[in-house]
C-alpha cells in the first residue's frame, strides 16, 4: 500500500512540472463536462457512482454494474453557435466485477467565412473534433477502492488542417456505503499526438482534479466539492480589461490574491432527492465565476441549476449554465434502461 501511495505522489509531482492548460495545448473539448448533470453540479464532478452512464466519460473508476446495458445521448447548444454532444454505454460481463463501457464525445464549431492574405474569399469551412473511448473499472479485491482507465482516441479537423491523436484517463475511487461518502482522483488526457495539424506535436490538455461527495442522513441533499485543475498553481491571472489608471495615465493592473487563486480550483454542487424520480440539482463554478464576471455589475456568472426526471425506463435532464450577460448555455440529456429494469 505504502509503495502505491508513494507512486501516485510522484506521478501528481511529474504532473505538475508538466501541466498545460487551456491555450497551452490541443484537443481543448476534451475537457468539456460531459452531461447535464454534471453542468448542473457546476461541471467537473467526479464522484457519482451509480446509474449515471455518462459518469464514465469523465472518471472511468465510477463505472459499475448499475450502468450495464444503459445508454445515454447527450447535447447541448454551446456558446458562439458551437454544438457539442456525448453518448455513452456500458455492458456489464459479470455484475460485481466487469463492467465494460463506450463512449464517444463530439464537437463542431460551425461554418466560416475563408480569406486569403489578400481579403479575397476563399468559401466557407467548418471545424469538427471527436473522441471514441473505452474504459474498465477494477474493484480492488478485499477493499473500498476502485480503479479505473478509459482509452481513447481523438480526431480533429480544422479547415484543411487535421490531427490524430490517443489519450488515457486514469481514476481511482474510495467509497464508504456505511457513511455514503465518496472520494475520488482522475488524471485525464495522458497522451500525444500521432499526426500534427502542420508538423508541430502539440501537448494535451493534461488535467487533475480531486473530488468528494456525500448524502446527507436525515436530508435528500448529497453534496459535492470538486477541486478542478490540480496540476497547475496558480489558474488564476490578472484580466488587462480590469486594469485600472491614475490622473497620470499610470495602469494598475488587476491584482490576483492567494484566497482568489485558490478558490478558482473549486467547484461546488448540491443534488436533492438524489435517489428520487425527480432531482434538482444546483452548482457554483468559481473560477468561471470569477473569470467571467463584469465589474460592477451582476450577472451570476458560475452559477447552474438542473433537473432530472425518471419516467419508466428513460431519465431525461435538462441544466441552465449561465456564463455571462451575453451568453449563457443549455444542456439536453437522455437515458434508457434497454433491460426495464427501473433503476
Amino acid at each position: 500500500m505504502m509503495r502505491t501511495i508513494t507512486s501516485w505522489c510522484f506521478m501528481l509531482f511529474v504532473l505538475q512540472m508538466f501541466a498545460q492548460l487551456g491555450g497551452a495545448s490541443t484537443y481543448q473539448f476534451l475537457n468539456l463536462v460531459s452531461s447535464p448533470r454534471q453542468a448542473a453540479l457546476g461541471g467537473k464532478i467526479i464522484t457519482n457512482f451509480d446509474h449515471d452512464v455518462t459518469e464514465g466519460l469523465y472518471n472511468p473508476a465510477s463505472i459499475n454494474w448499475q450502468m450495464g446495458n444503459q445508454v445515454a445521448l447527450n447535447y447541448s447548444s454551446y456558446l458562439g453557435g458551437i454544438s457539442y454532444g456525448t453518448a455513452a454505454y456500458a455492458y456489464t460481463w459479470d455484475r460485481h466485477l466487469q463492467t465494460f463501457h463506450f463512449g464517444v464525445t463530439y464537437i463542431n464549431y460551425g461554418s466560416f467565412d475563408g480569406y486569403d492574405q489578400n481579403g479575397v474569399s476563399t468559401g466557407t469551412f467548418t471545424g469538427n473534433e471527436t473522441s471514441i473511448s473505452a474504459g474498465y473499472n477494477y474493484n480492488i479485491p478485499f477493499t473500498e477502492f476502485y480503479v479505473g482507465a478509459n482509452l481513447k482516441i481523438i480526431t480533429s479537423l480544422l479547415e484543411q488542417y487535421n490531427s490524430v491523436g490517443g489519450a488515457i484517463d486514469f481514476g481511482a475511487m474510495y467509497i464508504n456505503e456505511e457513511l455514503d461518502f465518496h472520494a475520488a482522483l482522475t488524471v485525464r488526457n495522458i497522451g500525444t499526438q500521432f499526426s500534427t495539424y502542420a508538423g508541430q506535436n502539440e501537448p494535451l490538455p493534461l488535467e487533475v482534479n480531486f473530488g468528494m461527495s456525500q448524502t446527507l442522513q436525515y436530508v435528500p441533499i448529497r453534496w459535492h466539492i470538486t477541486l478542478e485543475n490540480l496540476q497547475q498553481w496558480p489558474i488564476g491571472v490578472s484580466n488587462p480589461a480590469r486594469a485600472t489608471s491614475d490622473l497620470d495615465g499610470n495602469q494598475t493592473q488587476e491584482r490576483v490574491g492567494f484566497l482568489n487563486k485558490g478558490l478558482r480550483h473549486l467547484i461546488l454542487g448540491a443534488e436533492l432527492f438524489p435517489e428520487g424520480g425527480f432531482n434538482l440539482r444546483l452548482g457554483y463554478n468559481f473560477r468561471r465565476a470569477e473569470e467571467l464576471r463584469i465589474v460592477d455589475q451582476r450577472n451570476f456568472s458560475g452559477l447552474s441549476v438542473g433537473i432530472g426526471i425518471k419516467l419508466n425506463k428513460m431519465r431525461f435532464s435538462y441544466t441552465h449554465a449561465r456564463y455571462s450577460g451575453a451568453s449563457n448555455t443549455s444542456f439536453f440529456g437522455l437515458q434508457i434502461d434497454l433491460d426495464g429494469s427501473n433503476r
